[in-house]
């Protein structure tokens, strides 16, 4: 039988907002196609893409977790520095080593350990909130981290003895704007640092339907974005990359929660255009 994965990347509030959105968008078009993606084998979430997998693994609808995007009241929250703080200082531990990836990571791990940011009380209750159960789903979900330490990528699941709301917050920890996560002694940070899809944790999935919030393009460190990790998995991919207008709604920053609003909205109008493409490639 053939194993189906559904992906979901990193990509800030505002891929929070449009992975959403896409799915919604899909369910007006062809609920069943919905219902197949959240009801796939395995769940793999990054950043943004590991809070949309711990909601999909609630009870909630499709259609009430976008509503949750599109109100007015949300727990999100700045992180009280521009994206391009952010950008520097993954550019600067980056470049400022030739070693191997993990020892690139660790140094990242390293600015990102020493960073001036929220009280990590604050940024714990943001996850909580966001989260509309605290328990794993029955199904394989699973969430990225990276251990600042080694360098390396940490895959959580609901056998791994970590907290649900632990693993989304790890997952979640973009170096510099976030705090870091500790968990049983280890330290991690956002699991995007290495890659915003990590196709690597679903390399024993038959095929993946892929949500990137980003152009096919996006720079990466490692590598030529996330268009040349999602051609990198074995299988079969269906890979649905915001378009112009969906990057428009964005804006300029996508941890600043004023986009959430605009970027839900253009998630589910590109969820409505990709719909048959996805249900052909499902078909």
């Amino acid at each position: 039988m053939t194993k189906r994965a559904l992906v979901l990347a990193g990509g800030g509030i505002a891929g929070i907002a449009w992975e959403t959105g896409i799915l919604q968008g899909i369910a007006d078009e062809a609920p069943e196609i919905a219902l197949a993606l959240r009801n796939s084998d395995v769940v793999l979430g990054t950043s943004a893409g590991s809070a949309v997998g711990a909601q999909l693994g609630s009870a909630l609808t499709i259609a009430e977790l976008f509503e949750r995007q599109i109100g007015a009241e949300s727990p999100e929250i700045s992180p009280g520095i521009k994206i391009d703080v952010v950008m520097e200082l993954f550019v600067e531990a980056m470049l400022a080593t030739n070693g191997t990836r993990s020892q690139q990571l660790q140094r990242l791990g390293a600015a990102a350990a020493a960073a001036d940011t929220v009280n990590p009380a604050v940024r714990r209750n943001v996850i909580e909130r966001r989260l509309p159960s605290h328990e794993w789903p029955a199904h394989d979900l699973r969430i990225t981290g990276v251990d600042i330490d080694s360098g390396e990528l940490v895959i959580f699941n609901r056998e791994s003895g970590v907290s649900l709301v632990d693993a989304v917050e790890a997952s979640c920890a973009v170096p510099a704007a976030w705090p870091v996560v500790t968990i049983g002694g280890q330290r991690f940070m956002d699991g995007g640092m290495g890659s915003s899809v990590n196709m690597i944790a679903v390399a024993d999935c038959d095929t993946a339907v892929v949500l990137v919030p980003a152009p096919s393009d996006s720079p990466s460190p490692f590598g030529a974005g996330p268009g040349a990790d999602v051609r990198s998995f074995a299988g079969s991919a269906c890979a649905i990359f915001a378009d112009d207008e969906s990057l428009a709604a964005f804006g300029v920053d996508p941890l600043d929660p004023a986009c959430r609003i605009p970027s839900a909205h253009a998630g589910r109008a590109q969820g409505r255009r990709v719909a048959a493409e996805v249900a052909a490639f499902l078909a």
